[in-house]
């Protein structure tokens, strides 16, 4: 395993080591999480992952799953306000269980832009991975992004070895959906059972809303 490899992975060491296993959060950022699953991913849709021009249905692939630990590595820095999502600890230990699938696909990766990059590749190559990282950037939707992120991080621990593609397939348009802004659906229920009670009488409120004697 070389060096650029690791420092590629951008790996998140707590004391040096990798953290045992994580357990399922016990304690969410949500009552009830906004519904943000997605039609499967195949890498290539535009706001999915970065274009690759000609690529090859493997290398799409690996574009997909170099994103998702993309964006589980940005939400190990991101989310640790949250503590119980465990999203540092899901990360490292996701890196270790998914090593070969994850060199393999870094070497997917190098071996496209080596082909159509030319001699500029590594220059093309640095800056995927920086724009990759950078598209998980998010501010307004962070609660979302992190509960996603926490979620997803967890069943790449549950699924085997040489199957994070898998859950790349099918979770990374769902991980995109969390970086947009969305609300608590039990606030949403709640408000919605609420009417907002009109003024009977306008004469009975002065201008600010507040209540005073009607005016006959």
């Amino acid at each position: 395993m070389t060096a650029r490899w690791y420092r590629s992975f951008g790996l998140i060491a707590l004391g040096g080591t990798l953290l045992g296993l994580a357990a399922p959060a016990d304690a969410y950022l949500f009552w009830s999480r906004p519904t943000l699953a997605g039609a499967p991913a195949s890498g290539g849709e535009n706001g999915i992952t970065l274009p690759m021009p000609g690529a090859q249905p493997k290398e799409l692939e690996a574009n997909l799953v170099w994103t998702l630990r993309a964006g589980l590595n940005v939400a190990a820095l991101q989310c640790q306000f949250a503590p119980t999502l465990r999203t540092v600890e899901n990360y490292n230990n996701m890196l270790h269980q998914h090593s070969g699938e994850l060199q393999a696909t870094y070497a997917t990766l190098t071996a496209y832009f080596k082909r159509v990059g030319g001699k500029t590749w590594q220059n093309a190559l640095d800056q995927y991975t920086t724009r990759t990282y950078n598209s998980f950037s998010t501010l307004q939707a962070q609660l979302i992004f992190c509960e996603t992120a926490a979620s997803i991080g967890q069943q790449t621990l549950e699924e085997s070895r040489g199957h994070l593609a898998e859950i790349a397939i099918k979770r990374m348009r769902e991980f995109r959906n969390s970086l947009i802004p969305a609300g608590d659906r039990a606030f949403a229920v709640q408000n919605a059972r609420v009417p907002f009670d009109p003024i009977a009488d306008p004469r009975c409120y002065n201008k600010k809303g507040k209540e005073v004697r009607c005016k006959n």
